[in-house]
């Protein structure tokens, strides 16, 4: 079993930044990726930036291309999700899905984001 947590969401001006943080505890060997989602008031959730753990493949979501930076520490089983030049648009809950090696997906109680214009 996997256990989740993030942290470091908060409210912020627009054009503002924030780093968000997603921990992972227990059979942490097993982990094979880690992927932040959000999900805003009356929307679907929607993937924001994925990362491998045995390599360095990164994907994101085209409206964070070139604002958000997703990074990981294998050592500390942490990884994180840089987000720059904010937007109203942002807002959201943030949650942090890990998946390991059966597929699963285990995830974490979310952070919110707020972004005030």
């Amino acid at each position: 079993q996997v256990h989740v947590v993030e942290s470091g969401g908060g409210l912020v001006q627009a054009e503002g930044s924030l780093r968000l943080s997603c921990a992972a505890s227990g059979s942490t060997s097993s982990i094979t990726a880690i992927v932040w989602y959000r999900q805003a008031p009356g929307k679907q959730r929607e993937l924001v930036a994925d990362i491998a753990i045995g390599g360095s493949s990164t994907v994101y979501v085209d409206s964070a291309k070139g604002r958000f930076t997703i990074s990981r520490d294998n050592a500390k089983n942490m990884v994180y999700l840089q987000m720059n030049n904010l937007k109203p648009e942002d807002t959201a809950v943030y949650y942090c899905k890990v998946v390991d090696n059966y597929g699963n997906g285990h995830w974490g109680q979310g952070t919110q984001v707020t972004v005030s214009s």
